[in-house]
């Protein structure tokens, strides 16, 4: 199986792509680095020992797309590419929604202009919205979001919703009806364990591991964790955090899976175990040695206090489960950290 990734030079789509290159399948990368390194791609290659075509180019530009999905044919097709970070989507709304759903529509016309129609799309939690209790699970109803990102993955899941549904009529225009494949992962954390990639934020991380790692390693001097006045036991947000590795996995079995399906299929990608914010520092400290200088700020906008899966449909129908704890993701996030103090540079 060929598999395209777009934005695959990311944190997720880099550890995606030694994942499927360890299973014995050919991939090729789109990335217009934008929050990513062409490096990554070198270091997935020195991992796998397997070379990988690379395109730096934007998702949203249809005649560039064209042009690479005609060179490369793809069997199936994992879309990553897009802006992700929960704050800075309340400060950027427009930003959030032009580059998010554009990149979607123009691959969806690439794609049905090229004859390709497996689908797997990087979804997030965040579209369960509050109105949800935890466990989430796929059958429960999209609610409301408390911020631009989780709209943005709540309307791409509709807009590739819709478009299945069309593929399957004869005026839809599609030569193969589609297969698409929604994964809604949780927080992803922690990096291969060659320490080769990570997690490597351009600026400021939006996220907590990421931040925690560089505070960790000297680049910052403390972490500040937004509010401890919510309704958990330590007063912190409680997340499902899930080894990057085991969600690199999924999404072989997802594309694997998408090959002999048709239709739109729902997945969590999760552990089903949540950890505080404060118990993340915690276990972050034990992995790297000392503790992790923190300051309590108040809560930040977007937000949600809890959030975690029930991913036991992923494990009927795909045959995936998270393997790896919390000790694990902190060794690894550290190892990656600390052999790589200033990330790709």
């Amino acid at each position: 199986m060929k598999t395209l990734l777009t934005g695959g030079a990311g944190y997720i789509g880099s550890h995606t792509a030694v994942a499927l290159l360890e299973a014995g399948h050919d991939v090729a990368i789109i990335d217009n680095f934008a929050n990513s390194s062409p490096e990554a791609v070198k270091r997935v290659e020195l991992i796998t020992g397997r070379q990988v075509s690379l395109y730096e180019a934007d998702c949203a530009d249809k005649d560039r797309m064209m042009e690479i999905l005609g060179k490369e044919q793809p069997d199936c097709i994992i879309h990553f590419a897009g802006l992700k970070a929960v704050g800075e989507s309340v400060e950027l709304p427009v930003e959030y929604y032009r580059n998010n759903i554009d990149s979607t529509l123009t691959l969806l016309e690439c794609m049905k202009a090229s004859g390709i129609s497996r689908f797997v799309f990087s979804s997030s939690a965040t579209v369960y919205g509050e109105d949800n209790t935890p466990p989430f699970t796929e059958d429960m109803p999209k609610g409301v979001c408390t911020n631009p990102y989780g709209w943005t993955k709540w309307m791409q899941e509709q807009i590739l919703t819709d478009a299945q549904l069309a593929g399957c009529r004869e005026k839809g225009g599609w030569k193969a009806p589609l297969s698409v494949v929604l994964l809604r992962y949780f927080n992803p954390v922690g990096a291969h364990e060659s320490g080769l990639i990570g997690e490597d934020p351009q600026g400021i991380p939006n996220n907590l591991m990421p931040y925690i790692s560089q505070v960790a390693v000297g680049r910052r001097d403390h972490l500040t964790v937004f509010g401890d006045d919510y309704d958990t036991p330590d007063g912190t947000c409680r997340r499902d955090y899930i080894h990057v590795m085991d969600l690199a996995e999924g999404h072989v079995k997802a594309a694997e899976y998408a090959l002999g399906h048709e239709g739109a299929e729902v997945f969590n990608l999760g552990t089903g175990s949540p950890y505080s914010v404060l118990g993340m520092v915690e276990a972050f400290s034990r992995a790297c040695g000392h503790q992790i200088p923190y300051e309590i700020g108040p809560r930040r906008a977007g937000d949600v206090q809890d959030s975690w899966a029930d991913a036991g449909k992923a494990k009927r129908i795909l045959g995936w489960e998270a393997k790896r704890g919390i000790d694990e993701i902190c060794r690894d996030a550290w190892n990656w950290q600390s052999h790589n103090p200033k990330g790709y540079e």
